[in-house]
């Protein structure tokens, strides 16, 4: 007859926990990541400009980086070296759709 061995609850504990530090570790790697392209981070020069895809990144930046400029005075929520019209799309586009939210057919609720 064969016996089932059940994991003891210290496996199952080391298991959470492991997959906790994992979590924690994603985490602080992604708000590094995004951190690490905040507008006023010193990448746009005047010789080049942020344009339109840098508009489209800062405008889903925008929250992170409106937390951020609370403690360093140098981030800014926009990027002031821009090239004009076409960085203001983008970052406005994005602000508006967040991640997906504009569309331009929508489904109606079915009652």
């Amino acid at each position: 007859m064969k016996q089932t061995i059940l994991p003891s609850s210290t496996t199952q504990h080391n298991r959470t926990k492991r997959k906790t530090i994992i979590l924690i570790l994603l985490i602080t790697l992604t708000l590094l990541l995004l951190a690490s392209c905040v507008p006023g981070d010193g990448a746009a020069t005047a010789n080049k400009p942020a344009g339109f895809f840098w508009g489209v990144w800062h405008g889903w930046l925008a929250p992170v980086s409106l937390i951020i400029s609370i403690f360093n005075r140098d981030i800014r929520i926009y990027e002031t070296i821009n090239t004009g019209w076409w960085y203001d799309f983008g970052y406005y586009m994005a602000i508006i759709s967040g991640f997906g939210g504009l569309s331009l057919a929508r489904k109606k609720k079915s009652e």
